[in-house]
């Protein structure tokens, strides 16, 4: 099972939209059992950048598409919109083997995520009840720092706590977005892999649009980055090679 993750499109005044155009015709090749995008699919959450952006994704020849909300989604009361551009499940059960569970961690005009007490206790709740499945967690937010990324103050303000429940209900990889830079943490049987903008011209750390394809075989979990237009190779290239790439 493949399942692509895009992340920070920001259709509006940051949008590139021919290399959305590339990352649609690479994503339509490789037929993916999902599309999950992690937030941030407008720049200002607004009525005509909705409407586009729903245009530009209509053309995903994909079964399934989980789309989350992100901070900027939800400016200009964006909010409103994204519930009816893009309706979602929280709960999204792929194959026989996978479930994907979903977090709202953006706030009306605020740039820091929180998930909140209720939603934790419910995210508890429910991973509890997948004993043998692959358990993706997906939100916008960041839940760790990520390196050549500034200063650290608009992640999940709560993380601690949802570090813990996810740990404490053996999830196997969270997917985060936001910070336009990709990388992955490792922890034994336990992952964290952040998105970078899939057509922002707003780049980090690689200075390309990049996104991330998640394999899923026998329930062994593996991340590849995939720079638009170029390779594919391991996520957690980036990390053991972080010098090599950072002079490139």
């Amino acid at each position: 099972m493949e399942i692509v993750q895009l992340s920070d499109i920001h259709v509006g005044t940051q949008f590139r939209e021919d290399v959305f155009d590339t990352v649609i015709e690479e994503v339509n090749a490789l037929k993916p059992d999902a599309v999950l995008v992690t937030g941030d699919l407008t720049n200002e959450g607004l009525i005509k950048e909705y409407e586009k952006c729903k245009a530009k994704m209509s053309k995903l020849e994909v079964d399934k598409i989980i789309a989350i909300s992100g901070n900027h989604d939800y400016r200009n009361t964006g909010y409103l919109a994204f519930k009816k551009f893009f309706p979602f499940e929280t709960i999204n059960e792929l194959g026989s083997n996978v479930v994907v569970v979903t977090l709202g961690t953006a706030r009306p005009d605020r740039d820091e995520g929180e998930v909140g007490y209720r939603q934790n206790l419910w995210l508890e709740r429910t991973m509890k009840k997948y004993h043998d499945k692959v358990k993706i967690l997906a939100m916008h937010h960041h839940l760790i720092g990520v390196p050549d990324s500034g200063t650290d103050r608009v992640t999940v303000i709560d993380a601690g706590d949802v570090l813990r429940t996810a740990l404490s209900t053996n999830v196997n990889l969270v997917l985060c977005g936001h910070k336009h830079r990709p990388w992955i943490w490792n922890f034994r049987n336990f992952s964290i892999a952040n998105a970078g903008t899939a057509s922002s011209e707003r780049v980090r750390g690689l200075f390309e649009n990049t996104y991330n394809i998640v394999k899923i075989e026998k329930n062994e979990v593996r991340v590849d980055l995939k720079f638009v237009g170029g390779k594919r190779m391991p996520l957690e290239h980036i990390v053991q090679n972080y010098a090599r790439f950072g002079e490139e």
